[in-house]
């Protein structure tokens, strides 16, 4: 009965929204790093297969490719490791509103961060008092590690637009692959466009890709097509 009575109450003040929420970002965070990666990886075979015959055309493309793997461990290593603490401020922040507000009153962002940073509604008599006073110690030493917790809260939207731009920059090589797709569907499928089939091409160049001056920069009409075929088209657009 003790232990079942501590599970209890170890369940009442567990924040299951934070549980969640970490839970999508460890799953978001390792989808987005292991499809990267391998995506980064075919358009790297992709490029110097089919696009360039000079490696120096491609050679600066290859050291950013390399260098965004890099980046994508170490964001991924960030992210598990903040959302950690994010789930630790939940922790925290759920069970001292609850002591100072009630186990079955509804907590709000407003009420945890005044009562986290100030003690809050310090209730009535002494014993409430008590109570918000060893709670501002608490967080006051909780807060050297975690960081001020509203200055926690702050760095956090902070780090969600970064990552919504991490998302537009992601979001590139999509727009890239989707054309060159929509090109093969057209060589594959005739009817579905007007001009003929030799001047649909799909050209790395425009892009930035590479420079104007590699060869052969661009694959055109039944080439393009065998290149569809591939992998090394069909994988890395799957994974983006």
């Amino acid at each position: 009965p003790g232990l079942l009575e501590c599970c209890a109450r170890c369940l009442v003040g567990a924040p299951f929204a934070s549980l969640v929420a970490t839970g999508l970002c460890f799953f978001g965070v390792a989808l987005f790093c292991g499809c990267g990666h391998e995506a980064l990886t075919g358009t790297e075979k992709l490029i110097e297969t089919y696009f360039s015959k000079n490696y120096q055309d491609y050679e600066y493309l290859i050291n950013v490719i390399h260098a965004f793997q890099y980046v994508i461990y170490g964001t991924a290593s960030f992210f598990f490791l903040y959302g950690a603490l994010l789930l630790a401020e939940g922790f925290y922040t759920t069970g001292a509103v609850r002591q100072i507000f009630g186990d079955y009153k509804t907590t709000i962002c407003g009420k945890g961060l005044s009562a986290t940073v100030t003690g809050g509604q310090k209730g009535r008599g002494s014993r409430g008092q008590h109570q918000a006073h060893s709670l501002e110690r608490v967080c006051h030493c909780l807060g050297k590690w975690l960081g001020h917790p509203d200055k926690f809260v702050g760095i956090t939207y902070a780090l969600t637009v970064v990552w919504l731009l991490v998302f537009a920059c992601s979001a590139v090589p999509v727009y890239i692959y989707f054309n060159t797709w929509t090109t093969c569907q057209s060589i594959a499928f005739p009817s579905k466009t007007s001009a003929s089939i030799g001047s649909l091409c799909a050209d790395a160049r425009m892009y930035g890709v590479l420079p104007w001056n590699a060869f052969p920069g661009k694959v055109c009409g039944s080439n393009l097509l065998s290149i569809c075929k591939t992998a090394e088209v069909s994988g890395p657009f799957e994974l983006f």
